[in-house]
């Protein structure tokens, strides 16, 4: 046992209302307001997990996000959570612990094998060994590195909680409550601007619960719980605990994550586990404090060695000794009044070791004075134990950190170091802006601001007491100006004692007289050692963004918060440069773990997005329709009748078309009425072939492009008036081609007189196909000719249809005589009904997507698994498409060389000469043999059993493919095991001059 709880002290928590819970189902004790790894802690609790590689025992480091170790499964069954940071999570009556990453148990881990094997599992292992020597070495070893891989295990029961997201709108956000963020707060409060004060902590004040100084004669945390009270009481300030600020987005929109019930032991039916909410802010004050920065020392990794500032929180805010032999460690002075502080609150701290030959004489005399032995000029070379820590070593080093001296043993069961303070400068970077490190106080600084935002404290280099409150009040009342807010000056709040800005030595690794027998580890919830991070140096690994993906340095759920600093000085240093010039990685959403439930919110499951269904919806489910998502709609899949398969329904659907008539749902297909008395020049623009010359009642089919040149949909657009058309997209593609002519009637042309309105809803639409289509046609028409004279192919007439006002337009996507027939949306199903009914004596049967697809892919017609957003015009076929007499959208880059090149992947014909079906997605290869590895020559995009060509046939993109057909290829699919020859053919398998529809 090592940590115990202290007999006074405490500003967070209630010692008069304990509270019981369980650790790998040993029953615990704590109190209100500890954290799980403070009342771990208390209960002599050391190791709390394992690492994830070498498997090897882990304690707590440190008293926040930037926790590396401390990972549990908080709570069980549906509510069991894996990788929660014991140090943010709120202890509760009845919480339900347990650790991690460990078999059979954390006390005994068959697992830590792995660290024998130590020397071989270096940085690049798994480059280096897994992927040969041959292609089925990696299908071998994968299954085994799946189940050893992951911290925690995710419940598999459905999620009994809900989760709710929220918009909020500001004049000021402060994002940090602590000193400076508090003092921004209230300063923006008292010009009127509206405030948000948004703090992860479960109680605004950060680390001013663990400050031994007053503020305004109150002991800092009752000061800060004063400051939330009068900010509470401003009407126009709204005060968020518990709420992550975790993204910065473009133009001043932030996301945050509010944990609303884990703190609950009963959680409350009304209200949802974590709300997610989208704030966007005039003007924001980042007050996101720092983190302190560990020295690596051989064995660093030992339960027990933890940051001096987490030793001194866990005494002041939780009243928890972290050890009753604690040697305090590092080269500034904060290290002394850490130290000293903790000692006052009763922790044992045996000694401090300093690197500086000269310690300062007030804080020395004061150690003196409480019985705590002082070692300068010296550094920690090693700490001793197995389990846990049992001491440390001691030498004098040089100013590389090198031990040059004799080595003295000091007994200790908590090695409490300090490297200084690093900003936190996250949201900063997220926001477009670089770090840029200051040389003379060696860290890293927010750049140049490229949105609305102001730092306040530590965060931008500010550190110290009083130097954080006077900065955020400044600060504060700076973003209410420029708000438009107008502001007095409030006097600055006065601290007892003064605290000094020190800028710390720069020690953050102390080389082991061991060498290479020295454990030293950089990031430890990865296991990357100092070792690895020279390894990546001598093989070339030498970019900040190299070493962290070579090593997997930062890698971690703490993304490298106390590690990614320190291997960058390794990598500077080993490259014999500054660390400003190394620079540092990307950081990217989220600051800290996001559960999955508030990015959700309430569209779980089916909800996940809009569910839209036809007119007809309730008579396809009536009738047989197995249903499948379509973009945003439910289809028709096919029609099955009893004892049939899904090939046999699709089959019989298709022929049916074939042979008599059969009619299709197709209302899902996109439909924007674009008027206005420059729409058929707007018209000619987006799309590549002309529609201006376009007569009245006539339709035509075309392509759009992407600004890049590459196909973005494809459809008919009806000519309705002089100034009046409607077009028609792809089903999974309206939303995003009504978004796309949107923009460019706002921002690109917007002199266009051009009114755009989506009318999907609007309509029923029905397609009629096959060569009794007409004949069924003109039983429901009234008052218009449908012969071919009357209405011929691409002809649109405007009719009335079994006494409702409609639309009929003679459109084949199957190749047959076929129409499109469009009624009022509440008319669907009626209509549906009207053309069973007309058709009863020619068998007219009811086809869905399988059938259509079978249709559209004996005529080669092109769809969505074609148009995947990396084809042209050219690889389908339709280079003719493109208007040599007139500009449109993706013209400058439809014919850059790139595009056009001999060797793209064009679209051809699949048959399967031995008969089978030819798996969609398989990789099309020259080999016969399906184990020996083969470069891709292209992909199968559609497949399906033609009953009009009685054999299965595919569609597929394949390299140089015009050239190839008539030669034999085959189909690879190793996933589903399958390697069969194809035969290369054009990909009109059917009626390819198109007769059957001109009848």
């Amino acid at each position: 046992m090592s940590g115990y709880r202290l007999s006074s002290g405490g500003a967070l928590i209630d010692r008069d209302r304990p509270l019981a819970f369980t650790f790998d189902g040993k029953a615990m004790r704590g109190v209100e307001g500890d954290t799980v790894a403070s009342a771990l802690i208390a209960s002599g609790a050391r190791v709390v997990g394992r690492s994830f590689k070498y498997h090897r025992p882990r304690g707590i480091v440190s008293c926040g996000v930037e926790e590396p170790n401390a990972l549990l499964t908080i709570g069980e069954g549906a509510r069991a959570e894996p990788n929660v940071r014991a140090t943010v999570a709120e202890l509760h009556e009845g919480l339900v612990a347990t650790s991690q990453n460990r078999w059979p148990g954390l006390t005994f881990d068959v697992m830590a094998l792995n660290g024998l094997l130590s020397p071989i599992f270096t940085a690049g292992f798994y480059y280096k060994t897994f992927m040969g020597p041959t292609r089925g070495a990696w299908r071998f070893y994968e299954r085994f590195i799946r189940r050893a891989a992951g911290m925690g295990r995710a419940s598999r029961k459905r999620d009994p909680d809900r989760y709710e997201k929220s918009h909020l709108f500001c004049d000021v956000l402060v994002v940090g409550g602590g000193a400076a963020g508090l003092s921004a707060a209230i300063a923006a409060a008292r010009s009127g601007a509206r405030v948000v004060l948004a703090d992860d902590g479960g109680e605004p004040g950060g680390w001013l619960f663990a400050e031994a100084g007053r503020i305004n004669a109150l002991p800092a945390g009752q000061w800060a719980r004063a400051t939330v009270t009068a900010l509470a009481a401003f009407p126009n300030v709204r005060v968020m605990p518990r709420t992550t600020v975790y993204g910065y987005y473009d133009q001043n929109q932030l996301a945050a994550v509010e944990r609303v019930t884990d703190h609950l032991a009963s959680k409350p039916a009304h209200l949802p586990r974590h709300r997610h909410w989208t704030i966007r802010a005039a003007e924001v004050v980042l007050a996101t404090g720092a983190f302190e920065q560990p020295v690596l020392v051989d064995g660093n990794d030992l339960p027990g060695v933890m940051l001096a500032g987490a030793v001194g929180r866990y005494a002041h805010a939780y009243g928890v000794g972290a050890g009753r032999s604690v040697v305090f460690f590092g080269g500034h002075d904060g290290i002394w009044e850490t130290a000293l502080a903790a000692a006052e609150a009763g922790v044992g701290v045996s000694a401090i070791v300093d690197p500086r030959d000269n310690a300062p004489a007030d804080l020395a005399s004061r150690a003196e004075k409480s019985g705590i032995a002082a070692r300068t000029g010296a550094a920690v070379v090693r700490v001793a134990g197995s389990r846990g820590v049992s001491g440390v070593e001691i030498a004098s080093v040089d100013g590389e950190g090198r031990s040059a001296g004799k080595v003295e043993t000091l007994s200790a069961d908590v090695c409490a170091t300090s490297a200084g303070w690093m900003p936190a400068a996250h949201l900063h970077s997220q926001a477009g802006s670089r770090p840029v490190f200051d040389k003379d106080r060696d860290i890293f600084l927010p750049g140049e601001a490229r949105e609305r935002w102001r730092s306040a404290g530590a965060c931008h280099g500010v550190f110290g007491l009083a130097a954080c409150l006077q900065d955020g009040a400044k600060v504060g009342r700076d973003a209410a100006i420029a708000a438009g807010f107008d502001v007095e000056a409030d006097a600055t709040a006065e601290t007892e004692p003064p605290r000094t800005d020190d800028a710390p030595l720069s020690l953050r690794v102390v080389e082991s007289p061991r060498g290479a027998k020295a454990k030293i580890f950089v990031d430890q919830q990865h296991d990357v050692t100092a070792a690895d991070v020279r390894l990546a140096h001598r093989e070339g690994y030498r970019s900040v963004e190299h070493l962290k993906r070579y090593t997997t340095l930062g890698m971690a759920t703490d993304q490298g918060k106390t590690s990614n600093v320190a291997g960058l000085a390794m990598m500077a240093a080993l490259r014999g440069e500054a660390i400003g010039a190394v620079g540092t990685t990307t950081f990217r959403a989220p600051y800290t773990p996001v559960s999955l439930g508030a990015l959700g919110g309430r569209e779980p499951g089916h909800h996940i997005r809009p569910v839209r269904k036809t007119p007809m919806h309730d008579w396809h489910l009536a009738n047989g329709a197995t249903m499948i998502p379509a973009g945003m709609w439910l289809r028709p899949r096919a029609y099955l009748r009893p004892g049939e398969t899904l090939e046999q329904a699709y089959v019989r659907e298709a022929r049916s078309v074939r042979d008599s008539v059969g009619i299709a749902d197709v209302s899902t297909l996109g439909k924007i009425d674009v008027q206005g008395p420059d729409s058929a020049e707007f018209l000619d623009r987006v799309y590549t072939n002309t529609f201006s010359t376009l007569a009245v009642g006539k339709a035509r089919y075309g392509l759009m492009l992407r600004d890049d040149g590459v196909l973005f949909d494809d459809g008919t657009s009806w000519r309705l008036s002089d100034s009046r058309f409607l077009m028609t997209t792809t089903t999974a593609n309206a939303g995003a081609v009504m978004q796309k002519l949107e923009f460019l009637l706002s921002a690109v042309w917007p002199e266009l007189k051009v009114n755009l309105t989506s009318v999907t809803d609007v309509w029923a639409s029905v397609a009629l196909s096959g060569p009794d289509s007409r004949a069924v046609l003109s039983r429901i028409v009234e008052d218009a000719d449908m012969s071919d004279e009357g209405l011929p192919h691409l002809g649109v007439r405007k009719a009335t249809i079994l006494g409702w006002p409609g639309m009929v337009a003679r459109l084949s996507f199957s190749g047959e005589l076929a129409y499109e027939v469009y009624v009022p949306a509440r008319f669907g199903t009626a209509l549906w009904e009207g053309l069973l009914l007309a058709g009863k004596d020619f068998g007219v049967t009811p086809y869905g997507l399988e059938a259509l697809g079978t249709l559209r892919i004996e005529k080669g017609h092109v769809a969505g698994s074609e148009i995947d957003g990396r084809t042209t015009a050219a690889d389908l076929g339709l280079s003719g498409m493109l208007s040599k007499k007139k500009d449109f959208i993706g013209n400058a880059m439809a014919s850059r060389p790139g595009l056009i090149g001999d060797r793209r992947q064009t679209l051809v014909g699949l048959v399967s000469p031995s008969r089978q079906s030819i798996p969609n997605g398989a990789q099309i290869v020259r080999s016969s043999r399906p184990n020996e590895p083969e470069r891709s020559l292209g992909h199968v995009t559609a497949n399906a059993y033609s009953p009009a060509l009685e054999q299965y046939i595919a569609l597929a993109l394949v390299e140089t493919g015009r050239e190839m057909q008539g030669e034999t290829l085959y189909a690879a699919d190793p996933v589903r095991g399958r390697h069969l020859p194809v035969e290369v053919r054009d990909p009109r398998f059917y009626d390819p001059d198109g007769s059957r529809m001109h009848v």
